[in-house]
């Protein structure tokens, strides 16, 4: 199939994925009067004394607004708001599909971050919960800090915690199947954009200790930590002894490597460089730093992509619907570390002992009951931590 061809054509015919129905009935004139006027005074007066009784009189439980401003989509780039909708309602329609989640679309037509954040806050008291999607680095860790630090429900940047979480699981499961420790792993990030940052401090969360990224140029040292340098948050946690180098330098002896920059970074030579049975998930789309079938024909033990025609798909969709179900669940002000752990060893404890093998050390992402395991697991890791406030 030519899917772009198709796509087009069915989103002609679809003229948008997503839709509002009416939850209530309106067949009669009961019916009006208790779904709207007079009857929906007694709920507005209820939250007017009460702004917690929103979650329960409305559909702001179960309400997910998915924000971006069109600067980072998919690797279409800054292509603007209005040409970012697709995408979006794409997001939308999947959170319905995979966690029964409601989601809204919000393109904003702004790249100002001080506006962004203003808009979202002030919008905020219609949501459970704030997904930003396809926001460009380094204004989208701005943007997502300062609307922690503003809004009372969970930010969720799922470009960056999305791909951390479902990396994650791959790895544990990964690990597991090639008897590797994962604090005695060492480990090579190729790509040092949103994705990269996030992926390196939840695996160094879950017991990573060496650990280095590297950018276009290569590694990326304690030189890079200037408080001008887009680079800081990286150079100050990873890179311990300060190695630098080329990524194929630094890729020597390694036993994994994660890549989230660009299609053909890494050849067969460099894969024949690192340590035995290595690990490679390249999740460049849609054309992987390395092909699978070269990788392994260079002594790749596991091969991971994200891409849906080869094995092993790294796909946050394994991830975000879950994660959401969780938080709104138990009426979460946040989406912490500890929940996404909890997401990252719930998708990989769904792989049992006897299906696990390297073609499948992670859940298939049309599995729709994976995001109940997690949703599980991270409400469960909210309650724990303190953040789950029901």
């Amino acid at each position: 199939m030519n899917y772009a061809e198709e796509s087009v054509k069915k989103h002609y015919e679809w003229q948008g994925k997503i839709e509002i129905i009416c939850r209530a009935p309106l067949e009669t004139r009961d019916d009006l009067s208790l779904a709207y006027t007079p009857g929906v005074a007694q709920p507005c007066l209820l939250i007017k004394d009460d702004v917690d009784k929103s979650f329960e009189l409305t559909r702001r439980s179960n309400l997910v607004a998915v924000v971006t401003d069109g600067t980072a989509v998919l690797g279409l780039g800054d292509i603007g708001p209005e040409a970012g909708m697709p995408v979006m309602e794409g997001k939308c329609a999947l959170f319905k599909a995979f966690g029964d989640v409601d989601a809204f679309p919000l393109c904003i037509r702004s790249k100002d971050v001080n506006e962004i954040v203003n808009t979202v806050r002030l919008i905020a008291g219609s949501f459970g919960g704030i997904n930003l999607e396809d926001i460009s680095a380094p204004r989208c860790f701005e943007i997502e800090q300062r609307l922690k630090e503003v809004c009372d429900i969970p930010i969720f940047h799922d470009d960056q915690h999305g791909t951390a979480v479902v990396t994650a699981a791959a790895l544990i499961n990964a690990c597991k199947l090639t008897k590797k420790n994962v604090s005695d792993l060492k480990m090579v990030i190729g790509g040092a954009g949103a994705a990269a940052t996030a992926v390196a401090k939840l695996l160094m969360h879950i017991g990573v200790k060496d650990l280095i990224v590297c950018n276009r140029v290569g590694a990326i040292t304690k030189s890079d930590a200037t408080p001008s340098s887009k680079y800081r948050e990286i150079a100050e946690i990873t890179n311990k002894d300060n190695v630098s180098g080329t990524l194929s330098d630094v890729l020597k002896g390694a036993d994994i490597f994660i890549g989230l920059s660009a299609p053909g970074t890494v050849t067969t030579e460099m894969v024949k460089s690192m340590a035995s049975d290595p690990i490679i998930f390249a999740m460049a789309n849609p054309t992987p730093e390395i092909m699978p079938e070269d990788a392994f024909a260079a002594g790749a033990a596991i091969i991971g992509t994200g891409r849906s025609d080869f094995p092993n798909q790294i796909n946050n969709v394994l991830a975000f619907p879950g994660i959401f179900r969780g938080a709104l669940d138990v009426r979460a002000s946040d989406i912490n570390e500890d929940m996404k752990m909890a997401a990252a060893y719930a998708i990989a404890d769904y792989v049992s002992e006897s299906e696990l093998c390297a073609e499948f050390i992670i859940p298939s992402a049309l599995n729709k009951e994976v995001s109940f395991a997690v949703a599980k697991a991270v409400a469960e890791a909210a309650r724990k931590s303190g953040v789950a406030r029901i």
